[in-house]
């Protein structure tokens, strides 16, 4: 067998978007995302954003209004406002685990985000789902750091 990642660990996440303010936005405010140093793109609007806690940083990247590529998430109209947490597409979308469960939860009813909770029948973990501006589906949930 060849190489294997050897210490390899989640360094970041890139999500391309229409409209980068917004996004780092909802980050901040909903989640608890803190802006960090970000190196420049040329005339390309970056944000780089991490969670105090977290070794891994998220990266706004804005999309090229040019571009040809298939279209994603940050393409759909205002449907999304409307979209149902509860049909989440299960292999799409981000999860953190957060010690705060129901005070953020808490926050995201308080900013308007529509969201699914349920429980597992552990009866343990309670998960939260949700979609951010652009429609890339999110989760919460009440797990333990191993």
């Amino acid at each position: 067998m060849g190489a294997t990642a050897e210490g390899a660990f989640l360094h970041h996440i890139a999500r391309e978007t229409r409209n980068v303010k917004r996004l780092a936005k909802f980050y901040h405010e909903v989640l608890g995302f803190e802006r960090i140093e970000t190196p420049k793109f040329g005339n390309l609007e970056v944000i780089w954003m991490k969670l105090p806690s977290a070794s891994f940083s998220i990266h706004f990247i804005e999309r090229d209004p040019q571009s040809t590529t298939l279209e994603g998430p940050s393409d759909l109209t205002a449907e999304i406002d409307a979209a149902d947490p509860k049909h989440l597409p299960r292999g799409h979308h981000l999860c953190f685990a957060v010690s705060n469960y129901d005070s953020l939860v808490q926050t995201l009813k308080e900013n308007g985000v529509k969201i699914f909770e349920k429980t597992q029948p552990d009866g343990k973990t309670r998960q939260t789902f949700f979609f951010d501006p652009d429609g890339n589906g999110l989760e919460v949930g009440t797990w333990v750091q191993p």
